[in-house]
C-alpha cells in the first residue's frame, strides 16, 4: 500500500526553516550546515492481568542545526520550529564550533555523498497505530491476556505494546533535502506461574518490526495460535528438569540468535567503537581495523550483511541523518571480517570513499552518531528446514526466545539465556529443560556454527531500545537470521552458578 508523509507534517514550513538555517550558517563561516526537523510520537500501553496498568502518548518535536567551522563541530537545537529560531540556532552552532576549536583533537571533515533534492520516503506499513482507538488497542491486548489467564497453571499475565511514528526532514548545504516517515511496533505478552515450584514465566516470541497496527492481527504473526500454546509450554517448563552443565550441540532459533548477533557482531563492527570513540562508556571491540580482511570471525558458513533497506527493518530508512542513501554491504564474508558500519565523519577519517549510511539521532536535541543498521546473518540458499535441522542433532538443546545476556566491553566473552529450552536426542525433541545459559567467546561461538538453515527458517528479529553514546541515545535495530546449529557449546546451570 503506497503511503505519503502525513499532510500535517508536510504543512510545516520545512523548506523555509531549513533554508534559513543553512544560509545563515554559511554566511557566518560554516563550511557545512545540516538541519533536522523532527517529530517523533511514541505510544505505550501495558496491562496487568488483562487490566490496563499504564498508558502514555508522547511527542518529541523540534529542530537541530549542526555545522562545521574550520574543522570543528557546532550544534544547537530548539523545540521552536520557525525561521527566526533557525537563524538563531545556526549562529549559536557556529559560535559553539569556534569556541570548541581550540579543544578539538581532530579536524572534522565528511566524505562526499550524491545530492538528493526534494525526496520523500515512507516505511512499509498499513495501519497507523495512532489511528486506532485507545479502546481497540486495549481490547486486543486484554483479549489475548484473558485467554492466558483462563488457562490452568497461569496465575498472572502481563502485556505491553509500544508504537512509534517518526517523521524527519533533513536538509544540508550541499543541496540534499529529504522528508521521511516510518512506523514501528513492539508487543510482548507473558504468562506467569507461581506455586510450590517457585516462579516461572514464558513470553511470546513475536519480534519488533517496522509494521503498523496490522502487526496485531493474525496474518503476519499468529498471536491467537501462540497464546493457545503458551500455557502448555509454561506447564512443561515448570516440571522440566534443571540442565546438566556440559557441552551440547545448540540449535538456536532466530528469536534467540538475533540478540547474540546484536551483541557480538552488531556492536563489535561499529567502526567508531572499534577505533576507540566509545571506550569511556560502552567499551571498544576486539574486531579492530588492523584485522579487516584477515580476522576469522566464524565458520565459512557465516555471511553477515549490514543494510538500511530491508523491508520492515527497524533501521530501514531512505536516507540516514547525514543525507546518505540506504544501502547494503558485507560485514562478514565466508567467515572473514570484511566491513564495518560507517558514518560520513568516520569514513573520512579512515580513508573510505563513501559512508554506508549509519548516522542517526534519536531526537532533534541530539547530534547524529554512528548507529547500527540492520545487521543480519544470511541463510543458506539451499539450507535445511527447521525440521531437518532438528533431525540432524543427536545430542543437543533447541533454544527459542531471548531473555538475559552479558558480554564484556570488547564484545568477546559472553553469556546468554532464553525463553524455551528443548532437549533433542537422536533427532527428536524429548522435553524441556530449564536454568540454561550458553557461554563462549565470539570467535569460538561463530566458528562452531556447523549448519545454517535455509530461507524457510529466516526470521527478522531485533531491539526497540539499543543504547549508545553520552548523552545517551536510543535506536531501534533489526537482525534477521535463520536457525543455525553450533557444535559443542558450553552450557551452564544458572541456579548452580548462583550458588543455590
Amino acid at each position: 500500500m503506497s503511503k505519503t508523509v502525513d499532510a500535517d507534517f508536510l504543512a510545516l514550513p520545512l523548506d523555509a526553516v531549513s533554508d534559513a538555517a543553512i544560509s545563515t550558517g554559511t554566511a557566518a563561516g560554516a563550511s557545512h550546515v545540516d538541519v533536522r526537523i523532527e517529530r517523533t510520537r511514541t505510544g505505550h500501553l501495558s496491562l496487568r492481568d488483562a487490566t490496563p496498568e499504564t498508558q502514555a502518548d508522547e511527542t518529541n518535536f523540534g529542530i537541530g542545526v549542526r555545522v562545521i567551522v574550520d574543522g570543528a563541530w557546532g550544534f544547537a537545537s530548539s523545540p521552536e520550529v520557525s525561521i527566526d529560531s533557525a537563524k538563531k540556532l545556526a549562529l549559536t552552532a557556529v559560535a559553539m564550533a569556534k569556541t570548541s576549536k581550540p579543544l578539538s583533537t581532530e579536524y572534522v571533515a565528511l566524505v562526499p555523498e550524491p545530492v538528493y533534492a526534494k525526496k520523500q520516503w515512507v516505511s512499509s506499513y498499513e495501519i497507523d497505530p495512532f489511528a486506532v482507538s485507545d479502546a481497540d488497542r486495549k481490547d486486543r491486548l486484554a483479549a489475548l491476556s484473558s485467554k492466558l489467564l483462563k488457562a490452568e497453571g497461569v496465575n498472572h499475565t502481563s502485556a505491553r505494546t509500544m508504537y512509534v511514528k517518526e517523521q524527519k526532514h533533513y536538509a544540508d548545504s550541499y543541496g540534499t533535502s529529504t522528508t521521511q516517515q516510518r512506523v514501528r511496533m513492539q508487543t510482548q505478552i507473558e504468562a506467569i506461574s507461581i506455586g510450590a515450584h517457585g516462579f516461572e514465566s514464558m513470553r511470546t516470541l513475536a519480534q519488533p518490526a517496522g509494521f503498523g497496527w496490522e502487526w496485531m492481527g493474525n496474518n503476519i504473526w499468529n498471536w491467537d495460535a501462540e497464546i493457545e500454546q503458551l500455557p502448555e509450554l509454561l506447564a512443561e517448563k515448570v516440571k522440566a528438569p534443571s540442565v546438566e552443565p556440559g557441552r551440547y550441540d545448540l540449535l538456536i532459533h532466530p528469536s534467540n540468535l538475533w540478540l547474540t548477533i546484536h551483541e557480538s557482531i552488531g556492536h563489535a563492527t561499529e567502526l567508531d567503537r572499534a577505533i576507540g570513540y566509545e571506550a569511556n562508556y560502552a567499551g571498544t571491540s576486539f574486531a579492530t581495523p588492523d584485522k579487516l580482511g584477515t580476522l576469522k570471525y566464524g565458520s565459512a558458513l557465516m555471511n553477515v550483511t549490514g543494510d538500511r533497506n530491508t523491508e520492515h527493518g527497524l533501521s530501514t530508512v531512505g536516507w540516514d541523518d547525514e543525507g546518505v542513501a540506504g544501502q547494503q554491504w558485507d560485514i562478514i564474508k565466508d567467515g572473514t571480517l570484511v566491513g564495518y558500519q560507517l558514518d560520513r565523519r568516520i569514513s573520512q577519517r579512515v580513508g573510505r570513499e563513501r559512508s554506508n549510511g549509519c548516522a542517526f539521532a534519536d531526537s532533534p536535541s541530539h547530534v547524529p552518531i554512528q548507529r547500527m543498521p540492520n545487521v543480519s546473518l544470511q541463510p543458506n540458499p539451499s539450507g535445511p528446514t527447521l525440521n531437518q535441522l532438528i533431525e540432524s542433532v543427536e545430542d543437543g538443546i533447541y533454544i527459542l526466545g531471548d531473555k538475559s545476556w552479558s558480554i564484556d566491553m570488547q564484545r568477546y566473552n559472553f553469556q546468554f539465556t532464553g525463553q524455551q529450552f528443548h532437549r533433542i536426542k537422536n533427532g527428536k525433541i524429548v522435553g524441556q529443560l530449564k536454568d540454561v545459559a550458553y557461554q563462549a567467546t565470539t570467535t569460538d561461538f561463530w566458528g562452531a556454527m556447523k549448519s545454517v538453515g535455509g530461507p524457510s527458517t529466516y526470521v527478522l528479529g531485533g531491539a526497540f531500545n539499543c543504547g549508545k553514546a553520552q548523552p545517551g541515545q536510543i535506536a531501534a535495530v533489526s537482525h534477521g537470521c535463520p536457525a543455525a546449529i553450533f557444535d559443542k557449546i558450553n552450557i551452564l546451570n544458572t541456579v548452580a552458578e548462583a550458588g543455590k
